[in-house]
């Protein structure tokens, strides 16, 4: 079943309704709960219906010279309420941060068709138990959040990109030191072979005043990286329609686990430790904390309507 509820209280009736019967709900399509429901420029917040794609929304905020700080693949059609569930960032990662670093206040729509609300409006908030962080990377698993309240920044006076092109993994992973232990604090730091035909690169980009982006990318030329450069890898690598996998390591790890990928093609955030890479997927070897995932899936899905939890 894939409801398709014009508003808030139509998702809360049907998710009621399958709940009652143990109807198991594929998915939520929001595509019609999709408003913008308030935006206030000078507390730099502004609140949503989750249905709304990132592009509108930031389209929206940048008339007031305002953007939600945050990147991901496809903001065209990627909505807030894929990006909350599945946690997604993109290249700005290493200096803006995720979701979970902006999201205020949310409002999310349980099993049985109750609404709850975790959060608030304003940035100081310590009102009530941080519900949000059980819906961000969630995957849709305990609720379908509806409406999400988030701090904004201010979009930057100016943003560029410089490169350096590796001969190996081990130049790489020098010059990725280097830069982490220079001055400069760069807002993309990205280490990326998009195909077997390119070389190895290094990007960093750099955002906020003229002045300030000036300054570092001439410390960034003292490190050897002063190449031209953009963020087309990002659009190379996920503009092919193959499926991408994930891997997050210690930053200090990266090259090495970039080495036992055998020459696949990827895209790395060389400064978080997070690797999107075609071919075979790594098993996991982090330990979850089983136990606690199910008793939480039990506590807000006890019928198990919603999407099951991925291990």
């Amino acid at each position: 079943m894939i409801p398709a509820p014009n508003n808030i209280a139509g998702l809360s009736r049907l998710l009621a309704g399958a709940n009652s019967r143990k109807e198991k709900i594929e998915r939520v399509d929001l595509s019609k709960i999709n408003r913008v429901l308030e935006h206030t420029p000078g507390d730099m917040t502004a609140t949503v219906e989750t249905g709304i794609t990132l592009a509108e929304f930031q389209k929206r905020t940048g008339q007031c010279g305002q953007w939600l700080a945050i990147d991901p693949p496809n903001p065209e059609t990627t909505t807030i309420a894929e990006i909350i569930n599945a946690n997604t960032s993109g290249p700005r990662r290493f200096g803006c941060g995720t979701i979970r670093d902006y999201l205020l206040g949310l409002t999310a729509v349980l099993a049985d068709g109750t609404v709850i609300h975790s959060g608030g409006k304003v940035v100081k908030n310590v009102a009530g138990y941080d519900l949000m962080k059980l819906f961000i990377g969630g995957w849709g698993t305990v609720g379908v959040v509806v409406e999400a309240t988030f701090k904004l920044r201010p979009l930057p006076e100016a943003e560029q990109f410089v490169g350096a092109t590796c001969k190996s993994l081990e130049d790489a992973d020098r010059l990725i030191e280097a830069v982490l232990k220079s001055p400069i604090t760069p807002t993309v730091l990205d280490l990326h072979q998009v195909s077997t035909d390119t070389p190895l690169k290094l990007v960093l980009g750099f955002a906020g005043s003229r002045e300030e982006v000036e300054w570092q990318i001439a410390h960034a030329a003292e490190l050897g990286v002063k190449e031209p450069a953009s963020l087309d890898h990002e659009k190379k690598f996920w503009g092919d329609a193959a499926p991408a996998n994930r891997l997050s390591v210690l930053s200090s790890t990266l090259v090495e686990a970039i080495r036992g990928l055998n020459g696949a093609e990827f895209v790395a955030r060389a400064g978080n430790g997070i690797i999107y890479h075609r071919g075979a997927a790594k098993p996991r070897t982090d330990k979850l904390p089983l136990d606690l995932m199910r008793r939480i899936k039990d506590a807000y899905d006890p019928n198990h309507i919603f999407p099951a939890l991925s291990l």
